[in-house]
């Protein structure tokens, strides 16, 4: 079965390529936004051998995983651009609930199966002449296998018993992002993207810690703003706005820095 775009997304005038083996979709999608390509352009693939996660880790992905990027050359600022990846986390739990699969996000840019690691996602972006920004939304799922000997649960689709393959879920993904894109235009409908977001989101309600530059944040995990900001509501009262961090759940405060 070969890749392929969802109808709503091919009606929305994205384009795909597709290819049998990569070293990273969000690298590619980055070359040819330099070389004149403005998307929107989906870039995918089964086999990507030097993917990238969050703070430069190495995301290692087997044959048969998804891995794929979408590329927009746009005119907004690094903050907004940055929002677009609640798109993405939203675009992607639809798509699994689409599938059977009851999938959650992880602030800010994860996706869990059973309060495991089934997904991550990277933005990149790049300025460009005139006051654009080339922006690649990448999404990394574990299909067929999850890596092993990292220091947090991972799980995978055949791990929890599905028969999706990466295709299937592809074209489920693209037709989401086709939605949530149209949602969040440019920022501008952040409100709506974030109550979407908050109704499959894990952890809200619970106690949470964030290890943010050797500062630890402890309290519930009350929201997220119209910023992307997680609020934690502290003991003592406080509503802190966290804006980047390392986000535990439950008594996993103790864990070491970068354990997630």
């Amino acid at each position: 079965m070969a890749f392929a775009l969802g109808s709503k997304a091919q009606s929305a005038g994205y384009r795909l390529l597709s290819f049998d083996s990569i070293g990273s979709t969000n690298a590619e999608g980055l070359a040819r936004a330099k070389a004149g390509e403005t998307g929107p352009l989906w870039l995918v693939t089964d086999h990507q051998v030097s993917g990238r996660g969050r703070r430069n880790r190495a995301w290692i992905s087997p044959r048969g995983n998804l891995a794929a990027s979408v590329l927009e050359v746009m005119a907004v600022q690094p903050a907004v651009a940055a929002t677009l990846g609640f798109a993405a986390g939203v675009a992607l739990a639809e798509a699994l609930r689409s599938l059977g699969v009851e999938a959650e996000v992880k602030w800010p840019n994860d996706v869990l199966l059973h309060g495991a690691k089934l997904s991550g996602i990277l933005l990149e972006a790049e300025s460009l002449a005139e006051g654009r920004m080339a922006v690649v939304t990448g999404i990394g799922v574990n299909v067929v296998g999850a890596p092993q000997g990292v220091p947090y649960a991972a799980t995978s689709l055949a791990d929890a018993g599905t028969g999706i393959s990466a295709e299937r879920l592809f074209a489920a993904l693209s037709d989401r992002w086709a939605e949530a894109r149209q949602l969040w235009d440019a920022g501008r409908g952040m409100a709506g993207l974030r109550s979407k977001w908050l109704a499959c989101a894990a952890g809200v309600g619970r106690p949470v810690t964030i290890q943010v530059g050797g500062q630890t944040v402890a309290g519930t995990f009350e929201t997220i703003d119209e910023s992307g900001h997680l609020i934690v509501a502290t003991a003592d009262g406080r509503r802190v706005p966290i804006a980047s961090g390392e986000v535990f759940f439950g008594d996993a405060g103790s864990k070491p820095a970068g354990a997630a």
